[in-house]
């Protein structure tokens, strides 16, 4: 008879099972912890203990054998008392006695009971199926690192991590040395204003870029033989954008496409994300420009936008 198969059985259901005449194993819930050094998140489970004390037969462990081997009662108590006399005889010889997925039971130097719990089984049904896990570190400074240095090279909307306090303090003494100097904003208003606009028009054009991105990506394989034409120069800082373009080959076909349309289309070279830019036209007064962005929405194209920049 296995007795410690029994005994494992009835751990999961109750906190004390009891071997007759020997002692018995006793459980405790703990709760999930996390080992901060080796980074390990270990589940909740029951603790096994063992106490050589509680010997007095509660008639659990002999009513469970009884009934899983259809066997009286008594007869069941009989096979339990023999069985704690072969562990006795066998602790005495100063062996290891091993219960399977229990733990393990050994002799002191004063006779007493030591019993080492085994690690390898969860009795608390509440947390069946977790195990325990070990998770990596995160190294937040690698990370802000890495993003900052994306910032510089990719156009995109980054929301920078919070910064220390420190970054508050220096900010405020830039502010106050702006205010020291605030003719000097004065004067540079209106530029930032040109600055803040062109950067959100050319997102909203980047995001339609992406959404077309077969006209950013593709070569065209025969181009249309080159023309000579008689091409007015235009003046004016305010251009209105058809698109922008990856391969120089499309912003010049789309250029031709615009111009037979009849719009005073060109290229004005290429931004600081790679991309040529091709315009209806461009303007000296903003009003008159705005007037022709409507009209180019309403009839031509909605994704048409406006750039204000000084070309060389």
């Amino acid at each position: 008879m296995h007795i410690e198969t029994y005994i494992s059985d009835l751990l999961y259901r109750y906190d004390c099972v009891t071997i007759p005449e020997f002692g018995a194993f006793l459980t405790k819930r703990v709760s999930a912890r996390m080992d901060e050094n080796t980074h390990t998140f270990f589940p909740p489970k029951k603790v096994i203990s063992f106490n050589e004390q509680l010997k007095h037969n509660d008639g659990l462990l002999a009513s469970y054998i009884a009934d899983a081997e259809k066997i009286p009662y008594e007869v069941a108590v009989q096979k339990i008392s023999k069985q704690v006399k072969s562990i006795n005889a066998f602790l005495i010889e100063g062996e290891t006695l091993n219960f399977s997925s229990i733990g393990d039971l050994i002799l002191n130097a004063d006779g007493n009971i030591v019993f080492e719990p085994a690690n390898s089984s969860n009795y608390l049904t509440d947390a069946f199926g977790l195990t325990e896990f070990k998770a990596s570190q995160v190294n937040r400074e690698v990370y802000k690192k890495q993003v900052e240095t994306l910032e510089d090279v990719i156009p995109i909307d980054i929301t920078p991590e919070r910064r220390s306090s420190r970054s508050f303090l220096k900010y405020a003494a830039v502010a106050l040395i702006a205010l020291t100097v605030g003719g000097f904003g004065v004067a540079t208003f209106h530029n930032n204003q040109v600055e803040t606009h062109n950067q959100l028009a050319q997102e909203a054009a980047n995001e339609q870029l992406d959404a077309k991105v077969q006209q950013a990506t593709f070569v065209i394989e025969n181009p249309l033989p080159a023309t000579t034409l008689n091409v007015e120069k235009q003046q004016g800082n305010y251009h209105l954008i058809a698109g922008a373009y990856r391969v120089a080959e499309n912003a010049d076909k789309k250029v031709e496409q615009l111009q037979e349309q009849g719009f005073k289309a060109r290229t004005i070279g290429v931004n600081k994300y790679g991309l040529h830019e091709v315009v209806y036209s461009s303007y000296e007064n903003s009003n008159e420009a705005l007037v022709a962005l409507r009209g180019i929405r309403n009839n031509f194209n909605q994704d048409a936008w406006l750039l204000v920049r000084a070309l060389q």
